[in-house]
């Protein structure tokens, strides 16, 4: 009798080799990623707090309570500062790319010392322009004063000046990002365009408006957008410059947030501001997902 031939090993299908590739980094996104967000939305619909143990069910009662407390001055602050820790280190950030395209002496050195405020802590450079706005000793008012001018004002303790000097701390240490973000882009424009230009007798001022900047409208776009995100949510400078004071003068989401759940320690509510936040981002990523096909359209 002859013996059965052995079958040989059957060849898994590129579907399921393609699914066994994926399932680490998709375990992996799921856990620092999905759970967080799904424990984050249990916690935002329930009462729980860092006094008190437990955590009892709450339903809506958090965002009820979150909207009806102040919400639509926070989301005021939150976009004024977005806004104008956006497009200042925006323009500084062009200004100096397209001046440092340019052929000028030293470019090389200018470019690494511009990326040193890049390089310092968040924590650092809020102590740093502490020091520099602060009433008393401060390095501004000195120079006011040395001017003639008025060099007693509070500028982080006045209501009227405190959202501006988060921003000038905020704009000092993001340019040099934008800057070598664009740089790098200005670079990569053809060479044969620019000539092209000059020979139809184009000026420096018109191959930078018709050739330069169209061409990186979509790099200025992304940078633009991750601006606002980051932004949005940022934190660090706002909470050592002003405490997110005087009064509520510059109290954005991330700093109501960190004052619900750490000095209020009401969890739930501190995660439904974070929701909220949340919608709010998803919203103007819907915006950005527009403005960029509109970009691809018109560069297609």
């Amino acid at each position: 009798m002859a013996s059965p031939v052995p079958r040989s090993p059957r060849a898994l299908s590129n579907g399921v080799v393609a699914v066994l590739l994926l399932l680490p980094g998709l375990g992996l996104l799921g856990l620092v990623s999905v759970y967080p967000l799904v424990a984050s939305f249990v916690t935002s619909l329930s009462n729980e707090s860092l006094v008190y143990p437990g955590r009892t069910f709450a339903g809506w009662a958090n965002y009820a309570a979150v909207l009806d407390g102040g919400f639509v001055d926070t989301v005021w602050t939150t976009l004024v500062f977005t806004a104008g820790a956006t497009l200042a280190p925006f323009v500084v950030g062009l200004a100096l790319a397209l001046l440092l395209d340019m052929r000028i002496p030293g470019r090389n050195t200018l470019r690494g010392l511009m990326l040193l405020p890049w390089v310092i802590p968040g924590v650092v450079v809020s102590f740093l322009w502490s020091w520099i706005f602060n009433s008393n000793y401060g390095l501004l008012n000195e120079i006011l004063g040395s001017l003639g001018l008025p060099a007693d004002h509070s500028w982080t303790g006045d209501v009227s000046t405190a959202m501006l000097t988060v921003i000038i701390a905020k704009t000092w240490t993001t340019f040099p990002w934008v800057m070598v973000t664009l740089l790098a882009a200005l670079k990569s424009v053809p060479v044969e365009m620019l000539e092209a230009a000059q020979i139809d007798g184009a000026s420096r001022w018109q191959r930078i408006w018709r050739v330069k900047l169209p061409q990186v409208r979509g790099v200025m776009l992304v940078v633009a957008m991750l601006e606002v995100i980051y932004n949005f949510q940022h934190f660090d400078i706002i909470y050592v410059l002003t405490g997110g004071g005087p009064g509520k003068a510059t109290s954005t989401l991330a700093i109501r947030i960190y004052d619900e759940a750490f000095r209020g320690f009401d969890l739930g509510r501190a995660a439904a501001l974070g929701f909220c936040g949340l919608v709010l981002l998803a919203a103007l990523f819907t915006v950005y997902r527009w403005l960029d096909r509109r970009v691809e359209g018109q560069n297609a």
